[in-house]
């Protein structure tokens, strides 16, 4: 799922301050002093040329990412820039080349906010910079801090229309502190004091090219508060809103490849489908059915990936763990060409999701459903009143598959009956989550409970998944002529674990029956 070896990523971690004149000798060694080093000598100085590109209603930029096309400097090319926490963003580079239009893997890792609208240049922004390198007691550089004289031009209504059309230069200078190389949080916290006490103060805008904008951007809509004086419906709709900017968010790790980004928008898109199913009362069907289809299809397309990086890392510590006498043949080999060749295979078809037409109408759709939300009549009730009924609603539905797994003896038939109940199991975790922020303690109580018999029942889910993977490479091994001892060793090991679950399970559900009730009454 990545975007090519021409890109690399850089994590910046900086700050902005508002500075009339250039910072003094006297300044630069008093904060060269707080970073922990010596004062630096005289600073490099460099000119810089930017473009900045954006739809022309500004989508990149009221997403918080910037994608421009700089020269000048040592890290001239192409640069978007995406969010990753306080003062930190991750830039995602390309090499410069001839073009000047934005290059294909940056395009498609801003794709979940352009929606595939034109990119056009909005603002060129020159700055003349001078740079000096902070180190600390043992000589290390942590931090540079800058001095930038700026000059700016919008490209204004012209840009929408493909035409370049300039209006008057903007003028203005600023200070930015960015760590690099061994430098913490805490360095950038003693900078900051040490500016704060000279006199400078942070900049209101987080970026150049936000503040150049700032007049055309209007102001967020306000978001759903949820509270215990709260509605039923703002409860939901802030939960809603919560995991719609996850999907979002999370829509250029997944392309990355980075950690756990396609774990974190499928469980976002769990959580949005199954507050859709919980809170069916508050929400017209008419308007959410669709969406919950669309969500389970995005989330099963994203499974594959995620299930098969679950089971290998299982399975391949399992063969790792078998004694020499067990581990018959190429165990460890086999083992990794069998999973690699899956996985490539499944990032392809997540990522040919997320390229698909089908998921920008999908995040579309939500967008439209949460600006303009089809609220029923009970969702204008006190929520303390309205979700304790929904919870225990979802706790009867898992009791029922609980009871329908006891029914049948160890085997298929209850596998597949724990598998329902790890699923019902959820949407009672989900209805709690949403409900917290009225409910209160009871209802975070009634969450770790149900996280905790998750757990079990995912353990469950995953032995059961291994065994049929485990099945399937002693196959392989078979037919490539090989012993497949060892996988069948490991298949008996992972029904044992499941067993052991099983017994654990009854246990769980006690404690979440009871904690349900606390908060049903």
């Amino acid at each position: 799922m990545g975007n090519g070896s021409e890109s690399q990523i850089v994590r910046e971690t900086e700050r902005k301050y508002e500075s009339a004149e250039p910072p003094g000798a006297e300044l630069i060694a008093e904060l060269a002093a707080a970073a922990g080093g010596a004062a630096p000598a005289a600073p490099a100085r460099h000119e810089l040329s930017a473009t900045y590109y954006d739809t022309a209603d500004l989508r990149l930029l009221r997403s918080k990412l910037t994608l421009r096309r700089r020269v000048g400097g040592d890290d001239a090319g192409w640069h978007l820039k995406l969010p990753a926490g306080a003062d930190s963003r991750d830039e995602v580079r390309h090499p410069l080349g001839r073009a000047r239009k934005p290059p294909k893997p940056l395009v498609t890792l801003s794709r979940a906010a352009h929606r595939d609208a034109p990119l056009e240049p909005v603002v060129e922004l020159d700055t003349v910079r001078n740079e000096w390198t902070l180190t600390d007691s043992h000589g290390e550089a942590v931090a540079t801090v800058t001095d930038d004289r700026v000059t700016a031009r919008t490209l204004g209504a012209g840009a929408g229309s493909g035409t370049s059309v300039e209006t008057e230069p903007i003028e203005w200078a600023e200070i930015e502190v960015e760590l690099t190389g061994q430098g913490t949080v805490d360095v950038l916290d003693r900078i900051d004091e040490a500016l704060q006490r000279a006199g400078v103060h942070r900049s209101a805008s987080s970026s150049k090219l936000g503040r150049v904008l700032a007049d055309r951007v209007p102001p967020a809509p306000p978001r759903p508060e949820a509270s215990k004086d709260a509605t039923a419906g703002e409860v939901v709709l802030a939960y809603l809103t919560e995991q719609a900017e996850t999907i979002r968010a999370t829509d250029p790790q997944v392309r990355r490849d980075a950690p756990d980004g396609v774990h974190t928008m499928r469980v976002a898109c769990r959580r949005m489908r199954s507050t859709f199913q919980s809170f069916r009362g508050l929400l017209d069907r008419n308007h959410t059915d669709d969406l919950v289809a669309e969500l389970r299809w995005l989330a099963g397309e994203l499974g594959g990936a995620r299930d098969l990086e679950v089971q290998e890392a299982r399975i391949t510590a399992d063969v790792a763990a078998l004694p020499p006498e067990l581990a018959l043949g190429p165990v460890a080999a086999q083992t990794t060409r069998f999973f690699a060749t899956r996985r490539a295979s499944a990032g392809a078809t997540a990522t040919a999701a997320l390229d698909s037409d089908r998921y920008l109408a999908l995040l579309d759709a939500v967008d439209a459903l949460l600006a303009h939300p089809p609220l029923t009549d009970e969702a204008a009730g006190p929520a303390v009143e309205v979700l304790p009924g929904l919870i225990g609603k979802a706790t009867k539905r898992a009791a029922k598959h609980l009871k329908a797994a006891h029914a049948h003896p160890a085997g298929h038939e209850r596998d597949l009956e724990l598998h329902e109940m790890r699923k019902a199991g959820k949407r009672l975790r989900y209805a709690a989550e949403v409900s917290e922020p009225a409910l209160g303690k009871k209802a975070k109580r009634l969450v770790k409970a149900v996280k905790e018999l998750q757990e079990l029942l995912g353990e469950h889910q995953d032995s059961f998944v291994a065994r049929d993977l485990l099945r399937e490479l002693g196959a392989a091994a078979a037919a490539e002529g090989a012993n497949g001892f060892a996988y069948g060793w490991l298949l008996r090991d992972e029904q044992a674990r499941a067993e052991g679950v099983e017994a654990a399970v009854d246990d769980a559900w006690a404690t979440v029956k009871r904690r349900a009730a606390a908060v049903t009454g």
